[in-house]
């Protein structure tokens, strides 16, 4: 098969496109596109311009342009691309923060109404409350098993159902009964599926760890490997403090039991001796704090007692002059 000389330039334009983002820029978000429009597909370049580049195309395309991307610049790393174009998704090629250009991307959801077919992407509830339909309208409640009640000639909606799972096709009845609410229970805009940081790639949730996590994960971690090691014996940064405590208790308690003695045990052994010294160390604490705060008290009323004194010796002595 042929092609005519303008998709063939077409698609030498494409290639050339994409292999001049792939050299300026080292962070890509894969997007998927399902159910998003043009309009909002302007709205959503307008406001991601500046420091993001969105680039979409037929993933066969895409994937000869990074094959050729790689070969031309000895990138294996930038292939690890290609098993991320699946179903309808494009490229947001950045170098601002990849969280905050995910952030961005989420103002420009717009609501949508739950068509005959559609995969549900998440669970659609019916709150309860006045519907504002006429009585005759009830059909489509009973069809469901929503109960409801008449009042003030509408129809009440008594308790919250959950109309539609997660995962489940929207029905023919359940499309219908949200179209008569007005309720637009999804809302579709390019979403983040995943994550390429200069050849590496992850998953979009990683985007939402805080220092805080990062640390508590790897404290978590610390303590597994220090676990670990203690269990087998093998030394380890992370069991060192802990081999070197053991090794001290052991070595203290040698020496408290038989006549071998070092610096570190002679104290402990010494109050063993005498138990003595314990209560005369706690008195002794206890005692101290006491009499220092008296003698504080003291000092600072004899000190109240002198500038008195000092000042109405001037006064006097001010009146003489």
């Amino acid at each position: 098969m042929v092609l005519n000389p303008a998709k063939r330039e077409k698609k030498s334009q494409y290639d050339q496109k994409i292999c001049r983002l792939l050299d300026e820029y080292s962070q890509i978000l894969v997007v998927a596109a399902d159910n998003v429009g043009s309009k909002q597909m302007q709205s959503i370049r307008k406001g991601l311009r500046g420091d993001s580049v969105i680039l979409m195309g037929k993933n066969t395309m895409m994937k000869r342009s990074i094959r050729i991307h790689a070969e031309t610049t000895a990138n294996d790393a930038i292939k690890n691309l290609i098993p991320l174009l699946a179903g309808n998704v494009g490229f947001i090629f950045t170098k601002g923060d990849l969280k905050e250009v995910r952030e961005e991307l989420g103002k420009y959801k717009v609501g949508a109404p739950a068509r005959v077919g559609l995969v549900a992407p998440i669970d659609v509830v019916v709150p309860p409350g006045n519907t504002g339909l006429d009585p005759s309208q009830t059909s489509f409640f009973q069809v469901l098993n929503i109960p409801t009640k008449i009042n003030k000639g509408t129809v009440e909606i008594v308790t919250a159902v959950e109309l539609v799972k997660k995962g489940e096709k929207v029905g023919s009845s359940e499309a219908a009964l949200l179209s008569k609410l007005g309720i637009k229970p999804f809302s579709y805009g390019l979403v983040v599926v995943s994550v390429y940081d200069n050849g590496a790639v992850f998953s979009p949730e990683v985007l939402d760890l805080t220092e805080d996590d990062l640390l508590e994960k790897f404290a978590g971690w610390v303590s597994n490997v220090a676990s670990l090691s203690l269990a087998i014996s093998f030394p380890t940064l992370a069991a060192a403090p802990h081999m070197f405590i053991h090794a001290y208790k052991n070595a203290l308690a040698l020496a408290v039991a038989t006549e071998y003695t070092f610096p570190q045990a002679e104290k402990v052994k010494e109050y063993l001796k005498d138990p003595s010294k314990f209560a005369v160390a706690v008195g002794g604490g206890a005692a101290a704090p006491a009499e220092s705060g008296a003698a504080k008290e003291e000092k600072v009323e004899e000190a109240k007692k002198e500038e008195s004194e000092e000042s109405d010796e001037d006064l006097v002595a001010g009146l003489f002059d």
